[in-house]
C-alpha cells in the first residue's frame, strides 16, 4: 500500500498555516461576541451598525467552520490510512488517495485568501471605466471593458450596481460608474486599476485598418465610516441633470441624476440609477467619501497610493496591460508578464488567472 505519510504531514502544515492567515483563533473568539450582538434586541435600531454586524458574523463563521470542515477531512484521511495499514488493506488506497486530493484543492482556493493582506481587501469596490485617447474606438473599448468586469464579477457571485453612464457620441461610452458588492471584491478588483490597451481592425473605419484605443479603469475601496473625512456643504457645487444611457441601454431615463463637484479637491461623481433624486444624491455622496478617504490614505502611505491612486492618463505608454486582436491574438499584462491567447474568453471576464499573477507579484514585493 502506498505510504501516504509525507502527503499528510504536507496537507496538515498548510492547515496550520491556514489557522494563521485565516486568523482562526483570533476569530473563534470574535465569533462569540458578534453572535450576543446580532441577538440584542435593539441590532436593527441602528440600521448601519446592524448590517456590519451580521456580515461580520457571516464573513467569521464562514472562516471558522471552513477551517473545521478542512480540519476534520484531514484528521478522517488519516485515521482511514491508519486503519488500512493496520489491516493492511490496499483496497483502501483509492479512497485516501481522492480524500487528500479534494482536501489539497480546498487549499489551493483557500491560500488565495493570504493574497488579501490589505486593510480593505474585503471591502466593496467602486469602479470607474474612462474612454481615453482612441476616439470612436476609445468608447467603445470602454463599454467592452464595462461589460467584462461585469461578467467578471457575476461569475463570482458579486453584486454589480450600475450608479452612472456617460454615453458616447457615435457608439460605446464616455464612462461609467459602477459598484462590486461582495467578500474581497477590493481585493480582486485593486489588481485591475490602470490602463488597458486594445489592438484591432476598427470597426468604425470603413477601410478597416488596425486601430489602438485605451480605457482606464479607477479602483476604490467602499468605505462604512468617513474616519477623519470632514466634508462641509460650501465645497460642494451640486447639479443635477436627466440620466440616459447608450438609448436607454444601461440605465432608466430620469430627471433626478446628481453630479456633485467637490470643490478643493476637483473630485466629481455622479449617480443616475436610483429611483430618486434624493436617492442619488446620497449615492453620490457615499462614494464622494470613500474618494476622499482614499486620498487622505495615499496622502499618509504611499505604498497605498501605489496599490490604488489613480489610473494614469488613458493613453500610450501608460498601460497595465494590451489586448491585441490583430495582427495576432494575446492579452499580456505587462507588470507580471502573465499572457493568455484566448482573448475572446479573457474579454467575456475571464481574469481570475491575471488577477491572482498580480496579486502574487504584488505579494512578493513587485519584482521588476
Amino acid at each position: 500500500m502506498r505510504d501516504f505519510s509525507a502527503d499528510l504531514e504536507s496537507l496538515a502544515k498548510r492547515l496550520e498555516d491556514a489557522r494563521g492567515y485565516l486568523s482562526i483563533d483570533q476569530k473563534r473568539a470574535r465569533l462569540g461576541e458578534l453572535e450576543q450582538q446580532a441577538s440584542e434586541p435593539s441590532l436593527w435600531d441602528d440600521p448601519d451598525n446592524a448590517r456590519k454586524v451580521t456580515t461580520d458574523l457571516s464573513n467569521t463563521k464562514s472562516d471558522v467552520d471552513l477551517w473545521d470542515s478542512l480540519s476534520a477531512q484531514l484528521e478522517d484521511a488519516a485515521t482511514l490510512d491508519e486503519l488500512a495499514r493496520e489491516e493492511g488493506d490496499d483496497s483502501q488506497e483509492g479512497e485516501i488517495e481522492a480524500a487528500l486530493a479534494s482536501v489539497a484543492r480546498a487549499f489551493d482556493e483557500l491560500e488565495l485568501r493570504a493574497l488579501f493582506s490589505g486593510e480593505y481587501d474585503e471591502h466593496d469596490a467602486i469602479c470607474e471605466v474612462h474612454s481615453g485617447e482612441g476616439g470612436v474606438d476609445a468608447q467603445d473599448w470602454a463599454e467592452m471593458v464595462l461589460r467584462m468586469y461585469s461578467r467578471w464579477a457575476q461569475r463570482h457571485g458579486f453584486e454589480v450596481e450600475l450608479d452612472e453612464v456617460s454615453p458616447g457620441g457615435e457608439a460605446g461610452i464616455q464612462s461609467a460608474t459602477f459598484i462590486v458588492k461582495g467578500r474581497h471584491a477590493y481585493g480582486w478588483l485593486r489588481s485591475e486599476q490602470g490602463v488597458h490597451r486594445l489592438v484591432r481592425m476598427s470597426p468604425f473605419d470603413a477601410a478597416h485598418r488596425r486601430q489602438t484605443s485605451f480605457a482606464s479603469l479607477d479602483v476604490t475601496p467602499m468605505v462604512e465610516e468617513a474616519g477623519d473625512v470632514v466634508i462641509e456643504d460650501k465645497d460642494l457645487r451640486i447639479d443635477t441633470y436627466r440620466s440616459s444611457g447608450a438609448g436607454g441601454q444601461h440605465v432608466n431615463v430620469t430627471d433626478s441624476a446628481v453630479r456633485i463637484t467637490h470643490l478643493p479637491t476637483g473630485i466629481v461623481v455622479s449617480c443616475q440609477n436610483e429611483r430618486s433624486q434624493m436617492q442619488n444624491k446620497a449615492r453620490a455622496m457615499q462614494v464622494l467619501v470613500a474618494k476622499l478617504a482614499e486620498r487622505q490614505r495615499e496622502e499618509r502611505d504611499a505604498a497605498l497610493a501605489a496599490a490604488s491612486g489613480s489610473a494614469g492618463q488613458a493613453a500610450m505608454g501608460n498601460q497595465i496591460r494590451s489586448y491585441v486582436l490583430a495582427p495576432y491574438q494575446l492579452v499580456k499584462d505587462l507588470r507580471t508578464n502573465h499572457e493568455s491567447g484566448n482573448v475572446d474568453a479573457v474579454i467575456d471576464g475571464d481574469l481570475d488567472d491575471f488577477m491572482e499573477a498580480y496579486l502574487r507579484w504584488d505579494s512578493a514585493g513587485r519584482p521588476s
